[in-house]
């Protein structure tokens, strides 16, 4: 299916992310989505994407693309990225940078295309 899923001591099965969305930071794997609803529990942050950018030390690096919802300012990207370091480990940290913008690009369905934000990188 594609599907990165695990399975609980009870049997239940989760669907933690799409194979294809994760990626490896210094040999460990890196879920877009755990970055990402982390991301959206601060309250400056409206939406929320991660992607693995190509970086020649670590292999990939992670990078946000969020819509705030109120003006930028240079405080807030610094802020961000600290909220993150507090919270996540240290393969996790937005190391490829963070870029707000106006919208995120979706398809009629309402999905984010994560390929044109790979292309924009």
């Amino acid at each position: 299916s594609g599907d990165l899923v695990f399975v609980d001591e009870d049997g239940f099965y989760f669907v933690v992310d799409r194979l294809k969305d994760v990626f490896k930071v210094h040999g460990k794997q890196v879920s877009p989505a755990e970055i990402e609803d982390l991301l959206l529990t601060h309250p400056a942050i409206e939406q929320a994407v991660v992607i693995g950018i190509p970086d020649e030390h670590a292999g990939h690096a992670p990078r946000a693309f969020i819509v705030l919802r109120d003006e930028e300012s240079s405080e807030t990207v610094q802020e961000v990225a600290q909220f993150v370091k507090e919270r996540l480990s240290p393969h996790k940290h937005l190391k490829g940078g963070i870029r707000v913008v106006d919208d995120l690009p979706k398809s009629s369905s309402g999905k984010v295309l994560r390929r044109i934000l790979q292309e924009q990188s």
